[in-house]
């Protein structure tokens, strides 16, 4: 498939935060960068005029652009320092990995250290962050400390050597800041019992300890202590900003595939994320046309063995959303939990966006074949025996019953045929009466098309429920049209979708392409008739009452109707409300007129 444009690709990119890559002519990376509005930054180096020289140069030498979505600013620096570190682009800042992020330690040992660190040492501790402020960390540690009597101390407090009396308590102990567990005044069930509500606060579930420091807080408060009561103050503040997880970066997933799929009718879009050392060092979304209507099983399966090939990847573990058989040699994880599944859920979503992407591309490029995508996968969705090439949908418009008018709006391909938009005036209806309404433009809409010999629509979508549905369907009958052209109803409330003589009402998700063209068909239809009938209630505002009041012209009626709805709310109306829409004058004499009477 051919390359989308740079053009194209910087229409289409998503408004989220995440990391961009520039690639040469040549496919070679020469420069990575992190925004917190992929759309906006990526954009700016095109339409802006840059000052530096070789900022020009850059923009000249860019042939292609790819990116990965990421869930926050934080996310996208971290990413940004992984990809740099790995690809070294011409154009990047170099990076050394002496100037990495800090992680904070909780060292695998008998009474365990807890301590900040730039590097990353598979002992068995564990590790938490990386954080992108050292500030951070420090506040961290000093919160612990704060709530928690740790060792500072490296000594190897092995039971032997304790019981041995080989340790003596240093200043630490004496300043209540330790509490000696190298002469056994601690238990190792107490100190790690303390642990524990340490890995709670630094995975983000502070809320025990958020309760300490208030209560210690309001201790310090009525012992009229307040300087040392707003510092604790500042503690639970910055705990209560303070977001601990980094979905990017996680030191115990190490040398892992992860793949994910999202498919359609025609597509399926395989997510490739390559996890090195505990970090993301590449992203990559391979599109696969369907033949024979391959499952996602299929799909995956293939895309697994083509990228892993392509990348020379030599990882022993994948993580994917379901199980794959791709050989024996290969360990297959299906996260459920945790880190692991965070980094699939990520795989996803750029799955999702490099989806829709790609459908903005080739709306832009092949409207064709956009159109034939949205027919055949709403064909699929309202269970159709055809696809929906001509859809027509009706919607009745009358307020407080007067001018009773309706609308019919024509769909083409899945655009608006505004041309083919009709209106109809309702005859044979006294009153606000939609059922009846609903059945006496149906009737006449396709009466007429049969009539003059014209194409009859595929779908006839009526915006109302089971009531609507069914007037509308008496007409159909009366033409001998039922069963020759599909009808459904759509209810307000809830978007569900009524078909004849079926009381369970279809829902689609959300999300879908096919409950956005029905939405917009049926806003459509309300836009139109409302319209219509303001354009008729306005020539009519001069037979109300209100047109003989002196002074009141017919702009000051029809805006007086569009506001109050009836000449009868109008004349209950206080001379706020009145003075809100016509100005002091014209509400006054309004106000005295029905007052006066």
């Amino acid at each position: 498939m051919d390359k989308p444009t740079l053009e194209i690709q910087l229409k289409t990119l998503p408004n989220q935060p995440g990391v961009y890559q520039y690639y040469d002519a040549s496919g070679t990376i020469i420069y990575v960068g992190k925004a917190k509005n992929l759309k906006k930054r990526v954009s700016s180096y095109f339409t802006k005029t840059h000052e530096q020289g070789k900022t020009r140069v850059l923009v000249k030498k860019i042939a292609d652009i790819k990116h990965i979505v990421v869930d926050s600013e934080t996310d996208a620096l971290l990413l940004e320092n992984n990809l740099i570190k790995k690809y070294q682009p011409r154009y990047n800042v170099l990076l050394k990995d002496d100037k990495s992020y800090p992680w904070i330690c909780i060292k695998k040992e008998r009474f365990p250290r807890v301590f900040s660190t730039r590097r990353v040492i598979k002992d068995g501790s564990d590790y938490f962050g990386p954080y992108t402020s050292v500030k951070t960390v420090h506040t961290l540690l000093d919160l612990i400390k704060g709530l928690y009597s740790l060792r500072t101390c490296n000594y190897d407090l092995s039971e032997d050597k304790v019981n041995s009396g080989k340790y003596k308590v240093c200043l630490e102990y004496h300043l209540g800041n330790c509490k000696g567990p190298c002469e056994g005044y601690e238990t190792e069930e107490e100190y790690q019992t303390n642990i524990q509500d340490i890995k709670e606060i630094l995975k983000g579930n502070f809320k025990d300890s958020l309760s300490q420091f208030r209560n210690q807080m309001k201790q310090l408060a009525v012992e009229m202590r307040f300087e040392e009561a707003q510092k604790v103050k500042e503690k639970i503040e910055i705990l209560e900003n303070y977001q601990a997880k980094s979905t990017i970066v996680n030191p115990k997933i190490s040398n892992v595939d992860v793949f994910s799929i999202v498919s359609d009718e025609s597509y399926g879009y395989i997510n490739f994320l390559q996890i090195s050392y505990g970090s993301i060092i590449r992203s990559h979304t391979l599109e696969i046309k369907k033949k024979l209507d391959e499952t996602d099983l299929e799909l995956l399966e293939l895309a697994i063995t083509e990228i892993r090939q392509r990348f020379h990847s030599k990882s022993r573990e994948i993580y994917v959303p379901f199980k794959v058989d791709i050989g024996e040699d290969i360990k297959v994880t299906v996260p459920q939990l945790g880190d692991k599944k965070h980094i699939l859920d990520l795989s996803v979503r750029n799955a999702k966006y490099y989806r829709m992407e790609r459908f903005k591309q080739i709306k832009i490029t092949d409207p064709d074949r956009h159109a034939n995508r949205i027919m055949a996968q709403m064909k699929v969705d309202l269970r159709l025996h055809e696809e929906p090439r001509h859809i027509e949908c009706f919607d009745n418009s009358n307020i407080q019953g007067t001018n009773p008018v309706a609308a019919c709006v024509v769909f083409k391909n899945g655009k608006p045929s505004k041309k083919d938009y009709r209106h109809f005036n309702i005859k044979t209806v006294e009153g606000p009466d939609d059922f009846a309404s609903m059945e006496e433009v149906v009737y006449r809409r396709y009466k007429r098309l049969l009539e003059e010999n014209q194409p009859l629509p595929q779908l006839i979508i009526i915006d109302g429920g089971k009531g609507q549905l069914s007037s509308a369907l008496k007409s159909l009958d009366a033409l001998n049209l039922r069963g020759k052209i599909a009808i459904i109803g759509i209810a307000k409330r809830l978007e569900e979708l009524f078909y004849p003589n079926d009381p369970i009402p279809l829902y689609l998700d959300k999300k879908s392409e096919t409950l956005k063209v029905i939405q917009f068909l049926r806003n459509e239809a309300h836009r139109f008739g409302i319209e219509h009938h303001r354009n008729k209630r306005s020539k009519n505002a001069i037979n109300t009452e209100l047109e003989t009041i002196p002074g009141i012209g017919e702009k000051t009626i029809v805006e007086l109707l569009k506001k109050f709805k009836s000449a009868k709310r109008v004349a209950n109306a206080k001379l706020d409300e009145l003075e809100d829409v016509v100005g002091a004058s014209r509400a006054s004499k309004i106000y005295n007129y029905y007052h006066e009477k």
